[in-house]
């Protein structure tokens, strides 16, 4: 799987301070799990997926980087992992697709297909593994992210962050970055847009300019 900009967004954009440890659900190719070390050079990250190719590639990719002391590579099933101690933060950049032809190929279409890791069920054991002031973080598409959050109310979660992206300015928000709280809080809300006419926004510079070579 490519490097997305839906990847590089929600590693920008999780809240790292006061947190000790992470898991990144579903790694694919370790991008989230290096771009949180790389944020925080103290937190210790768990990168889990369950599709074997995928964590060949997280694998590689971590061990070839400056940050492999931090990270743990695990093949698993989510939803089979009980962790012995709770994460202080969740990252996950779910499969969304809901409905439809999956992908010819396996990997991608675990990746991107819920028929994989449905979302219910991800919320549901999300809470199992955070700890109880932890925080859990997601991206999805618009119509998906709605729908999750209110699957997320009613399993009794919070939307303590909650950020809307645009394109552009002509265009709707179509991805939600959302952060779910175990504990009752006021919603953080912002939005953001990525391009002004050909060029990136600032606001998309300043958040993701240390993860990119050119920008």
């Amino acid at each position: 799987m490519p490097v997305s900009t839906d990847g590089v967004l929600l590693g920008a954009w999780v809240n790292l301070l006061d947190s000790s440890n992470l898991i990144d659900i579903g790694t694919g190719t370790g991008l989230l799990s290096l771009m949180c070390a790389q944020r925080n050079e103290d937190i210790q990250i768990l990168a889990l997926d369950i599709e074997a190719t995928a964590i060949q590639s997280a694998r590689s990719n971590i061990e070839n980087s400056s940050w492999k002391k931090q990270i743990q590579v695990q093949h698993g099933d989510i939803l089979q992992f009980l962790p012995e101690r709770t994460f202080d933060t969740i990252v996950c950049n779910p499969p969304y697709f809901n409905s439809g032809e999956t992908a010819q190929d396996v990997s991608r279409a675990i990746a991107r297909h819920t028929s994989s890791l449905g979302h219910l069920a991800l919320i549901r054991h999300c809470k199992k593994i955070l700890s109880s002031h932890g925080k859990a973080n997601f991206i999805l598409p618009i119509d998906e992210g709605r729908q999750f959050i209110l699957l997320a109310e009613q399993e009794q979660w919070h939307v303590s962050r909650l950020c809307e992206v645009r394109p552009t300015e002509k265009k709707p928000v179509h991805r939600l970055l959302i952060e779910l709280s175990l504990e009752p809080t006021r919603c953080e809300k912002s939005k953001l847009t990525i391009r002004n006419g050909n060029e990136y926004s600032q606001a998309f510079i300043d958040l993701t300019k240390e993860f990119y070579l050119k920008m």
